[in-house]
């Protein structure tokens, strides 16, 4: 079996336990490691659970390190935060900054992480701008390999349900096919097996993922 070590943040999420699941099958990766803030039950051999304080940086790093390959799809709501937007941002930007710091910092050459469709630092929108301040913060790294994935609406089922999110999606996708192809919605597990080979390539640079990108890293 391989030693290569695959870390999950956010793992518990639509696009992170698609990861977990394939990851689980791939013979390439001899650990998984699931970095958590509070405790999940998870039976498999390859599957390590950390519960991490992500705010006890030495701890954070300590975790990171070692691993060949670091998956971010951690993210909050704004119900989930209650409106505070200084605690969405330390799980959507704080979280995702630190885990590619700590990368960099202990030798991980690969990060793959899930950002938004308009995810722009000058944009108007709390979230998207968010994003974008995340975005431009990897772009400035020395990690070898980043990969950026920048879907639309995510389908699939979610652990918690999103009353909003349900409607839109049941009348979004009759008409998905008249949308732009950077708009077109798409399924969560795509996302994550786009991830996981765009990980495998391993192309050095800062890479940008769209619809079709990712629809073409899954046919691969």
């Amino acid at each position: 079996m391989s030693n290569k070590i695959a870390t999950v943040v956010g793992s518990t999420g639509l696009i992170g336990s698609h990861i977990v699941d394939i990851l689980k099958k791939d013979s390439a990766y001899g650990k998984i490691r699931l970095l958590v803030r509070r405790p999940v039950s998870v039976e498999d051999s390859k599957i390590e659970v950390v519960v991490v304080n992500f705010e006890d940086f030495k701890s954070f790093k300590e975790e990171i390190s070692g691993s060949d390959v670091v998956f971010c799809a951690i993210g909050t709501t704004n119900k989930k935060v209650k409106g505070n937007k200084t605690e969405y941002r330390k799980v959507d930007f704080d979280i995702p900054v630190n885990a590619a710091r700590f990368c960099e910092e202990t030798g991980c050459q690969n990060f793959a992480i899930v950002s938004s469709v308009g995810a722009d630092s000058k944009s108007n929108n709390f979230y998207l701008k968010l994003k974008g301040e995340v975005e431009d913060f990897l772009k400035e790294s020395k990690i070898k390999s980043i990969s950026v994935f920048r879907p639309s609406m995510l389908m699939g089922k979610r652990s918690e349900f999103r009353f909003a999110e349900e409607i839109a999606k049941i009348l979004i996708k009759p008409v998905s096919f008249l949308f732009p192809s950077r708009l077109k919605p798409v399924e969560g597990r795509n996302v994550a097996s786009a991830m996981i080979k765009a990980s495998e390539k391993g192309e050095a640079g800062f890479h940008v993922y769209h619809y079709k990108e990712i629809m073409d890293l899954c046919s691969k």
